[in-house]
């Protein structure tokens, strides 16, 4: 047991509420996350054997310890009132006027203006200091006792800093999810399978309404204040909003930092401005602009209307979810074939943006939304930016809307499209043909491990294709220094040198043929197995699937995709004209492993520089005795055989327990093998 004095721990507890003060209030941690957990678990240490010592500002009550069984009805002491709103600058003038009717005295009307944090509001009560109670919203003058919930939000002090603060205290903020906790949340929701949320709004909502307050925790809600209920009258409150919220910041309660305050419609424009440029900047969702009277006199002889105060107003910005029909669901072709669905809409404003396509991902998220084609939808634009289609309006769809189909064939070149095992993608197979597929399959033909044309850029690859000289692999080998010279920035030193390097490359090897077909899935490992298996152009060609599977390393997925490659008539093509354009290579010979080996049916990692010759040679010569050459280090692994500067896989392998080999002692044991 811990030998420490209930001094000591109160010192620690007074420790994690100042650092957790300065990391989620002051956005200022001054300790690591590492100090800071170390500590907290030695805090619960000693509550554990000495839980007569337990204080209630302790972190360790931020989370009840068992989940409620439904909520609490609590009714406000005084009402929680909605805003009205401003949707554009005329609305706002017409409030400013509605507070002081002589435009000349606008300008000396002081303004508080905040960020609309787009969450839920809470009441929070405070007595004599402590945390007592936490309501929602609920219909204004009854609301839900979410307490627990509101504890775990490291933001919230549990008992209030200093001792001039009032016996009763009600303040008054909205609660949300930051955009990084709402993106942390919907990753884990969808690697556990559950329905990830629309937004941040959505997600703090469910999240609040959450009966165990141990989940809650999880999720990392926030809360900036903005107002307050009920304050005893034993506390003198300053005389404007801003002091008092100043007041509320000295107590250790968090403020929204982009508050400040503005003079007229001058201020209260330039402000708008202003906001609505960093809007996108900002770690959370806003939908607009508070505006409220400073002076808290001027506020009480204003007073409310039967739902709003008279002297606040919220200026929304611009829609960013609206409603609109879908009129039909194309698909696009990406770089590497994959097939994305995409929404057309009737053309509607979206932020002030207009809108016409959006993004509806793949299949599953068609399946999971349940959109279709003619459906009224809901579209948002996510960050400002990529418009995106929410839901359906469910409520306005026939009963005989038919669910979309994905199309059997490639819009762009018409090779057959499926469904990758076990993923949400479809893809192209139309890999060598295929219009939108057709740089990224170049770069990949000539690149180091597949047909290794020395000269042959991305830029230049990009240049060949713009001018139509280039469409498909074969067309390299019809390259010539005429065509080439014409080139911008091309000279006649260079075109030869490509040309010649283009014509060499032709005498290559089977797997290298294989791999730079840019088979999904076929790897330079996979493809020496497959060339190694079935030795023939021909016989792979028309291999079927049972057949592949039996070759080292090939399973269903890897085999379909060989399969529907080589089904593709335009692949075929392509493949065809490469051997009559000249490419060729020897059949490969049968492997006779020596068992006796020490390199036979290992598992070995080629690492660093080696300098008695080039990478590609050695893995030839290992393969030769019947090892199996991988990239990456694993528990797999039988032998590292390290070059000069070996890196991480090095390392690796010392923490795995791999036998490494230095280049002179792999060597010294081929001489003897």
């Amino acid at each position: 047991m811990l030998n420490t004095s209930k001094e000591s721990y109160l010192n620690l507890v007074e420790w994690l509420n100042f650092h957790s003060y300065q990391y989620y209030v002051l956005d200022n941690p001054m300790v690591s996350d590492a100090q800071y957990d170390d500590s907290y678990q030695t805090l619960l240490t000693i509550e554990k054997n000495k839980p007569n010592w337990l204080v209630n500002n302790s972190p360790s009550q931020r989370v009840g310890d068992q989940p409620l069984s439904a909520f609490k009805s609590v009714t406000h002491v005084v009402a929680m009132y909605s805003l009205d709103n401003a949707f554009n600058d005329e609305d706002l003038t017409a409030f400013l006027n509605r507070i002081e009717k002589s435009p000349a005295k606008q300008a000396s009307l002081v303004i508080s203006a905040e960020p609309k944090m787009d969450g839920l509001a809470i009441n929070i009560r405070y007595e004599k200091g402590v945390l007592v109670q936490a309501t929602t919203r609920g219909d204004g003058k009854i609301g839900e006792d979410v307490t627990d919930n509101i504890k775990t939000i490291h933001s919230v002090p549990l008992v209030l800093k200093g001792n001039d603060f009032p016996n009763v205290l009600e303040v008054r903020g909205e609660v949300f999810m930051s955009k990084s906790a709402f993106s942390k949340l919907n990753k884990r929701q969808l690697n556990n399978n559950d329905k990830p949320f629309a937004n941040p709004r959505n997600a703090a909502a469910g999240t609040l309404r959450q009966l165990d307050s141990k989940v809650v925790s999880q999720r990392h809600l926030s809360l900036y204040l903005y107002g307050w209920g009920e304050i005893s009258n034993d506390w003198e409150m300053p005389n404007s909003y801003s002091e008092t919220l100043d007041c509320f910041a000295k107590f250790g309660l968090p403020l929204n930092p982009e508050s400040q305050k503005v003079a007229g419609l001058k201020g209260i424009f330039s402000y708008y401005e202003k906001l609505a440029k960093k809007r996108t900047d900002l770690p959370y969702e806003i939908d607009g602009i508070v505006y409220k009277l400073d002076n808290i006199g001027l506020q009480q002889q204003l007073g409310f209307t039967a739902k709003s105060p008279r002297w606040a107003i919220a200026r929304k910005f611009p829609a960013e979810e609206v409603w609109t029909d879908l009129l039909a669901i194309d698909v696009q072709v990406g770089r590497t074939g994959a097939i994305t669905p995409v929404a057309r809409l009737e053309p509607v404003l979206v932020g002030g943006v207009m809108v016409a396509n959006a993004t509806l991902h793949n299949m599953d998220e068609i399946i999971r939304k349940d959109v279709r084609v003619g459906d009224k939808v809901i579209i948002r634009r996510a960050g400002d930016v990529i418009p995106e289609v929410v839901e359906p309006v469910l409520n306005l769809r026939p009963d005989n809307r038919q669910l979309f189909i994905m199309p059997t064939h490639c819009p762009e070149c018409n090779s057959e499209i499926i469904k990758e095992q076990d993923k949400a993608a479809y893809r192209c197979m139309g890999g060598l043909f295929c219009p939108a597929q057709r740089k990224r399959a170049l770069q990949h033909f000539v690149s180091r491990k597949a047909f290794d044309i020395v000269g042959l850029g991305h830029k230049l690859i990009d240049q060949l294709v713009d001018v139509k000289l280039v469409n498909h692999p074969d067309d390299f080998f019809k390259l010539t220094e005429e065509k080439l010279v014409n080139l911008e920035r091309m000279a006649e030193k260079s075109a030869s040198k490509i040309v010649k390097s283009i014509q060499a490359s032709k005498q290559t090897s089977f797997a290298r043929f294989i791999y730079s077909l840019g088979i999904p899935e076929v790897g330079e490992v996979t493809a020496a197995n497959l060339a190694q298996y079935f030795k023939t152009l021909d016989t792979l060609k028309s291999v079927e699937i049972e057949q592949l599977i039996k070759v080292e390393d090939v399973g269903h997925i890897v085999a379909e995709h060989v399969v529907k490659f080589f089904q593709q008539p335009h692949n075929l093509e392509v493949i065809n004209s490469l051997v009559s354009q000249g490419v060729i290579w020897e059949t490969p010979v049968d492997r006779v492993i020596d068992d006796d080996s020490p390199f036979a049916n290992k598992v070995i990692v080629l690492t660093g520089t080696l300098t008695s010759m080039a990478r590609t040679d050695a893995k030839k010569r290992l393969e030769f005795l019947g090892a199996k050459i991988t990239g990456s280090v694993s528990a797999k692994t039988d032998i590292l055989i390290a070059g000069e500067k070996a890196g991480s896989k090095k390392s690796k392998a010392e923490q795995l327990g791999v036998t490494m080999l230095t280049e002179a002692e792999w060597l010294t044991m081929m001489e003897k093998d």
